[in-house]
């Protein structure tokens, strides 16, 4: 599994599609995938925002680390950094950014590759 993290507008996905060689048909967008897509894509971009549809359908985001790497170990997902700049003020949108945030962690920590986008350039953090 791998991770491509960054801020919006980085170019996270084309970074994803040029340089680990995924097609546009082969990535689900996050916004609209469902709970079980994850589990059968080869990318996905958005997820945060499945994070977020997830959380106000209250899907069970236990294991999901662990999950994912049974059921779809090869998977590559590709999220926005959410825990910089000003808290949000919404209840929601605070708990929504600390799921995310957590979530992602995890997934990290079983990923064999961590890759943070800036303008475009890639820096590995992790490569097991």
């Amino acid at each position: 599994m791998k991770l491509v993290i960054g801020g919006v507008f980085q170019g996270k996905k084309e970074y994803v599609k040029q340089h680990l060689n995924i097609k546009e048909e082969d990535m689900a967008d996050g916004k609209d995938a469902s709970c079980e897509a994850l589990f059968h894509c080869k990318c996905i971009y958005h997820f945060h925002e499945w994070i977020k549809k997830g959380m106000q359908e209250n899907w069970d985001f236990a294991n999901l680390a662990e999950e994912l790497l049974k059921r779809n170990p090869e998977l590559i997902i590709i999220t926005n950094e959410l825990g910089y700049g000003v808290v949000p003020v919404d209840a929601f949108d605070r708990v929504y950014r600390e799921t995310t945030g957590r979530i992602c962690t995890e997934i990290a920590g079983r990923c064999e590759q961590v890759i943070r986008i800036s303008c475009g350039l890639g820096m590995v953090i992790k490569d097991a």
